[in-house]
């Protein structure tokens, strides 16, 4: 037994210290970044935020409204293997949509059916799993790597920066960090396991960034202001699911309560997604996410709005033109509260 005795840190507990600015408008902010991947050589340029691989969440209708704006969507694995051939294969902007798939026989083949299918329409692959701390899942990643040279490959989820560097290594050009932080994922309380997410971050990103990988911080922003720390931290992606939940182009079943219009999300490990795709929670094993209820929000672009207008005020705050320089400009100072939570008042 080991205790680290260094203090980690989420979102929560720090606030950005403002510098002097010669910003004169939040107008001015480039909030897209450019990237060349480490192993499939791909040049991205877009605005870094991911909608999340849930199937609420990462649907196609979410890709067709993030794509104008320049951000991109991880779709679900569950769609079918015709649905995404013909997906990929109309899809303009070959980084507004990453391929998620799983690490078994079933996911690499259907894989290999939808790049028959779709040729060379997908370029962008999520490798997504709970704990990407396994033997197994390093070497898939590594075997995939070897058998598909052109693609970028985001993979997860670590936290920590030996297996950042190790999912490098193995041929990841992006590793997605969080393990625990979503807001309908219940692992940390069901299994005692994570790690605060921005000192995942900013841990995670120290090592990519030595070995020329990049991060996607994954899970635990509630506002603009956590996305904005994240970026601060060094993430190079931010991915995000809770935040998009509940708009019109989600896959969430609608549910009418005391004349108000509610939309379903839960987690990919609780019990409502087992129950969907798997016939329910295995005899070996607990759900570890939570399935709310959340009013629905309309269509996504005014939440987008709101994002990209927080992370750009955020960079006024400290001087950055760039969505890049705010990292450089960042420091963050400790608090025992982040925002004030008095209730509202009529």
């Amino acid at each position: 037994m080991h205790i680290d005795r260094d203090i980690k840190l989420d979102f929560r507990d720090v606030l950005i210290r403002p510098k002097r600015s010669a910003l004169p408008s939040r107008a001015e902010v480039d909030v897209s970044r450019e990237f060349a991947f480490k192993h499939s050589q791909h040049r991205y340029r877009g605005i870094p935020i991911i909608a999340a691989n849930m199937d609420t969440i990462g649907t196609f209708d979410m890709a067709r409204a993030l794509a104008p704006a320049g951000l991109s969507v991880a779709l679900h694995k569950h769609y079918g293997e015709d649905e995404l051939a013909g997906f990929f294969g109309s899809l303009e902007v070959k980084s507004s949509a990453f391929y998620s798939m799983g690490i078994t026989r079933g996911d690499q083949k259907k894989f290999e059916t939808v790049m028959k299918r779709a040729s060379a329409a997908v370029q962008y692959v999520c490798i997504d799993v709970a704990n990407g701390y396994t033997e197994s899942f390093v070497k898939f990643v590594a075997k995939f790597r070897e058998a598909w040279p052109a693609l970028t490959v985001m993979a997860g989820n670590v936290v920590t920066g030996e297996m950042t560097e190790e999912l490098i290594l193995s041929g990841a050009d992006i590793v997605k960090v969080g393990i625990g932080p979503g807001s309908v994922c219940t692992t940390r309380g069901m299994t005692g396991v994570g790690y605060p997410q921005l000192s995942a971050v900013i841990e995670c990103a120290d090592a990519a960034h030595g070995l020329g990988g990049r991060i996607c911080s994954d899970g635990g922003c509630a506002s603009p202001g956590d996305i904005a720390k994240a970026f601060g931290g060094g993430a190079d992606f931010v991915m995000l699911g809770g935040m998009l939940a509940g708009h019109a182009e989600c896959g969430g079943e609608i549910v009418e309560r005391n004349g108000k219009r509610y939309q379903r999300f839960y987690g990919m490990s609780s019990r409502a997604a087992m129950e969907k795709y798997a016939g329910g929670v295995a005899d070996y094993r607990a759900s570890e996410g939570k399935e709310i209820l959340i009013e629905c929000r309309g269509p996504v672009a005014a939440t987008v709005q709101e994002i990209l207008g927080g992370v750009r005020s955020a960079c006024t705050y400290v001087g950055a033109h760039t969505l890049k320089e705010l990292t450089k400009r960042t420091t963050f100072v400790r608090v025992g509260a982040a925002v004030n939570n008095a209730p509202d008042r009529d």
